[in-house]
């Protein structure tokens, strides 16, 4: 980094962390606390008010600000999420200068937008964006509910489960608690307290009818963090499965949240995957054809070798 590129960068990190020392900014800028002082007499004499306090370190006069550019709530929360999309779907160098622009964006916010774009940016996670379209409906439930877990109110809707079998009644209603929303692969998952369950649980907005949000207030748990939580990875199921060579770098390519390892073999590839119930992957092993073959476990052998039969007597 050149020291016109630092000198402004330096004017950023005050502007974002109010006091840091020369040791902080040396460290930040990977340079010597030596060149830090050189820089901050330089800031000073091109006019930029650097307060430097014994002890403590340096910041900005108050009420300075670099450029001058206003964002409201909602721009602001968009180039940050921009930037985290990024951050995380590009490659590395396209990350560091995503990292870059969402220091600068933070920086010329004024305190009360930046709060207030933090409050909303902590309500969602963006772990996998996926290429999949979101419907209209799931965009409006985005906004109702984003809008429900800031105001700290619960939330109703009629809720379709992929898995009748548990309880025999795929169609239930619901009321819960909103804490946050994440988008994995694609799908938008709402991480709720259901009054149903009397858990933390999780839904897929795709299967949610009828949304409503409630006068009912609710408090968040003093120790949840959106950012920080990780869901209990309750896929106890191994299944192991031969797939021939010829779609081996295709299922390789799948990043399917349940393939756990795969291994090459001379006959194929075998692959590794952890699920909840063997019905999971039933899809998947379907359209790889003849391609694949289950090893284990025989219940899903079973399930597929019925499946097969039931096509072959349709045609």
């Amino acid at each position: 980094m050149n020291k016109t590129d630092r000198l402004l960068a330096i004017v950023i990190e005050l502007q974002r962390k109010g006091v840091l020392r020369a040791e902080d900014l040396a460290a930040r800028f990977e340079t010597s606390t030596r060149t830090i002082y050189r820089d901050i007499q330089a800031l000073s004499e091109a006019g930029v008010p650097v307060v430097g306090a014994p002890g403590q370190g340096y910041s900005l006069m108050e009420g300075y600000f670099l450029p001058p550019v206003s964002f409201t709530v909602e721009e602001a929360v968009a180039l940050l999420i921009g930037t985290d999309f990024v951050e995380q779907k590009f490659d590395t160098g396209y990350g560091v200068k995503a990292q870059s622009a969402r220091g600068k964006i933070e920086a010329v916010l004024p305190e009360s937008v930046s709060n207030e774009a933090s409050r909303v940016r902590a309500t969602m996670r963006l772990l996998a964006a996926g290429d999949a379209p979101i419907s209209g409906q799931e965009k409006q439930y985005v906004e109702a509910l984003r809008q429900a877990i800031l105001e700290r109110r619960k939330v109703k809707f009629h809720y379709s489960k992929n898995r009748p079998e548990i309880d025999g009644n795929r169609h239930s209603h619901r009321t819960a608690a909103p804490y946050g929303l994440v988008l994995v692969r694609g799908s938008w998952i709402l991480v709720a307290h259901c009054e149903l369950r009397q858990e933390l649980r999780h839904f897929r907005l795709s299967r949610m009818s009828g949304l409503t949000a409630l006068e009912d207030p609710f408090s968040f748990p003093p120790d949840f963090q959106l950012q920080d939580y990780l869901p209990a990875d309750d896929r106890n199921v191994r299944v192991r499965v031969l797939v021939s060579p010829a779609i081996a770098d295709r299922v390789k390519e799948t990043c399917s949240f349940y393939l756990e390892a795969f291994e090459d073999r001379e006959e194929g590839l075998i692959i590794t995957f952890r699920v909840r119930q063997p019905e999971e992957l039933l899809h998947w092993v379907l359209g790889w054809g003849a391609n694949a073959v289950v090893l284990e476990p025989e219940a899903l052998k079973i399930r597929v070798r019925e499946e097969a039969e039931k096509m072959l007597k349709r045609y």
